[in-house]
């Protein structure tokens, strides 16, 4: 009996909830959307925008510089004797 009652009481609260919470998800939805529709959120949105437009040609230079140097010390400490770790370009993973 106690397990009936404590199902039907979640299941109402449930649906009381969801007619409330859908509502209160409706508001908060409306207020965040005029949020990101402000011209201040919408400038600085513009902004961070053309920083990465700016950046991203330099990220992948220095991608390719970060693997270079990786590789070179992978290469320095496999020379002395040790072996290279599964998986590295001079060890292949078999």
């Amino acid at each position: 009996m106690k397990k009936l009652s404590f199902v039907l009481g979640a299941a109402v609260g449930y649906v009381l909830g969801t007619r409330a919470g859908r509502a209160r998800y409706e508001q908060i939805a409306a207020q965040a959307q005029k949020l990101w529709q402000s011209e201040p959120v919408q400038a600085r949105v513009d902004e961070a925008g053309e920083e990465v437009r700016r950046l991203a040609p330099k990220l992948g230079t220095l991608t390719v510089e970060g693997v270079k140097q990786v590789q070179s010390l992978v290469k320095k400490k496999t020379s002395k004797g040790a072996e290279a770790p599964s998986g590295t370009v001079d060890n292949p993973a078999e």
